[in-house]
């Protein structure tokens, strides 16, 4: 398959899909994006869904950067627009497409790239054995998030702390705790972009797509 082109897989179960920017014959690594929400919404995401928009520039950067390494590229679509509580929408559809993702590319070293309640779906993700580690874009990162399960993993957390849709200390304090779980966490201050990572948008992108090439390349 072409980079940059766009192919849903079938569904993985109630509306569930991916959407492959990359897909190599014989892929070494994978990146999975996951695109922001709501804190509630049962509802699934409308046709013109702007978090989801929002990642294509990210994911297009992370082609870009790991062109000629065969790495294979999808962005999650979830079947809720929200998190909806102790349900925990996003982070089930997370689960379920790192799934699909093996059926398609194997047992590769994965890497998460996740923003707002998309970074939180993939922190809580982070513990299936493929995953390696997390890229996460002012993540949503409420008190008493878990953590023992990110032990081994590598976690970049960025967020502007001019943010006020979700909160910079939440991420810091997050890194301090899951560092305590024996994750090895990195957290990266933006000097702008707010949450929506429109100011100074190419930073952001750049900052990414080089973390995400740094983990996929990580022996």
């Amino acid at each position: 398959m072409t980079a940059g082109t766009e192919r849903e897989t079938e569904s993985t179960g109630e509306g569930r899909a991916l959407v492959l920017r990359t897909s190599p014959a014989v892929p070494a690594a994978a990146v999975l994006l996951l695109h922001g929400g709501r804190e509630e919404g049962p509802e699934p995401p409308p046709l013109l869904n702007l978090p989801a928009l929002r990642m294509r520039p990210f994911a297009a950067a992370v082609v870009r950067a790991t062109r000629g390494r065969d790495v294979l590229v999808a962005e999650v679509r979830y079947r809720h627009r929200g998190w909806n509580g102790s349900r925990c929408d996003a982070a089930r559809d997370a689960e379920a497409a790192l799934a699909r993702l093996r059926g398609i590319a194997g047992d590769v070293p994965v890497v998460l790239v996740g923003h707002s309640m998309g970074g939180r779906a993939a922190l809580r993700a982070a513990g299936a054995p493929l995953v390696h580690g997390v890229v996460a874009l002012a993540p949503w990162c409420p008190p008493g998030e878990p953590v023992d399960h990110l032990a081994g993993r590598r976690l970049y957390l960025l967020h502007d702390e001019q943010d006020r849709v979700t909160s910079a200390a939440g991420s810091w304090e997050f890194v301090r705790r899951s560092r305590l779980a024996g994750a090895c966490a990195t957290a990266i201050p933006m000097a702008t972009g707010g949450h929506a990572m429109l100011r100074g948008a190419g930073s952001w992108h750049r900052r990414t797509a080089a973390l995400v090439t740094g983990l996929v390349t990580r022996d």
